[in-house]
């Protein structure tokens, strides 16, 4: 397993050992003492999937304390550029984003902890996004900043994306109040 810090450093990508061979492949998407050693020690509760047409846009969300949750994510099949961004105000990353490509068949994960604001756009029909999370999804907790934020400026490779009602509603990056 090979781990990669982003301009963010505590956004990793991990790039899983695949064995593949004329039958397929094999590769553990998972396996706690691993990750320990690569410093991520999170407790997952929860395994959430989605799958998604072309072109859908989700996010950005986030849970508030005290339902804050790290995510280990990965896609299944299809594709996504996958974005995380700093919404603690005392980080000196704050406001700044990552972006990753995430795919079925690179087989890439990535690791965004609490205090993070998450979203992606698939790039394929029929794209199956999972992850793994620290914490239980909590209606009242739920956070969320508009998708084409005028202060974040996320390329998002389109200006049109299926969205919704909630997703091109939510606040701007100003308006977020600062719970982390």
């Amino acid at each position: 397993m090979e781990i990669t810090k982003t301009a963010i450093p505590e956004v990793l990508i991990i790039k899983p050992d695949v064995f593949g061979d004329d039958r397929g492949y094999f590769f553990e998407s998972y396996q706690q003492e691993k990750f320990k050693a690569f410093g991520i020690n999170a407790a997952f509760v929860q395994d959430n999937e989605s799958c998604s047409q072309k072109g859908v846009l989700r996010g950005l969300h986030f849970q508030k304390p005290p339902f804050a949750q790290g995510k280990l994510i990965r896609v299944i099949r299809g594709a996504v550029m996958d974005v995380a961004v700093d919404i603690r105000k005392a980080s000196p990353t704050f406001g700044k984003w990552v972006s990753m490509m995430l795919t079925g068949e690179n087989k890439c994960m990535c690791w965004i902890p609490e205090g993070f604001a998450h979203g992606f756009i698939t790039l394929e029909e029929n794209t199956v996004f999972s992850y793994k999370c620290t914490n239980y999804y909590n209606k009242a907790s739920e956070g969320s900043v508009r998708w084409n934020d005028p202060t974040l400026n996320i390329d998002w490779g389109t200006e049109n994306p299926i969205l919704s009602g909630k997703d091109s509603d939510a606040p701007l990056f100003s308006q977020l109040p600062h719970v982390f």
